[in-house]
């Protein structure tokens, strides 16, 4: 897996081998960078990754709930940031927060009956829970670059009409 920076703050995780592969992956970021601002499609332009990094640097320091909280690892940051930005453009926008283990956390809520929370590791994992009507969903999915079909179905189901 490469981990490289392309446009302004972003980071491409990739399962890129080659230096080949690791260049496509990057101008494939910089050519959706402009879709990623748009108000309609991106999520950049929504606020999510500017809500991200805000909730990144309020956690960084130990104890930072004053309840005994880890500081938010900076892999935490990447994966998530990673998994926001290989979101489908269009995809809904969602609410991030902290936990005090070092997670972050991305919640897709439109009422107590539709709700998806995914829980972003510093090792990549993603932790996920939905209540879809009177459905229960739960699993662990690796993030290598790609959301999860899992996840993305469920996106899908807590948003629809």
């Amino acid at each position: 897996m490469i981990l490289t920076t392309a446009v302004p703050f972003t980071v491409i995780i990739s399962r890129a081998m080659s230096e080949t592969a690791g260049y496509i992956a990057e101008q494939s970021a910089r050519a959706q960078w402009p879709l990623q601002n748009s108000h309609t499609l991106g999520l950049q332009a929504k606020g999510v990754f500017d809500e991200l990094m805000a909730v990144a640097e309020e956690c960084r320091t130990e104890n930072w709930d004053a309840y005994g909280a880890v500081p938010m690892p900076q892999q935490t940051i990447n994966y998530a940031y990673g998994f926001l930005a290989a979101l489908p453009l269009g995809t809904p926008a969602p609410s991030v927060g902290a936990e005090p283990d070092g997670h972050l956390t991305l919640e897709w809520h439109c009422s107590p009956r539709r709700t998806l929370s995914v829980s972003v590791s510093p090792e990549g994992d993603l932790h996920y829970a939905a209540i879809i009507a009177s459905n229960k969903a739960y699993g662990t999915e690796a993030f290598f670059g790609e959301v999860p079909q899992t996840i993305l179905y469920l996106i899908s189901r807590v948003h629809a009409k």
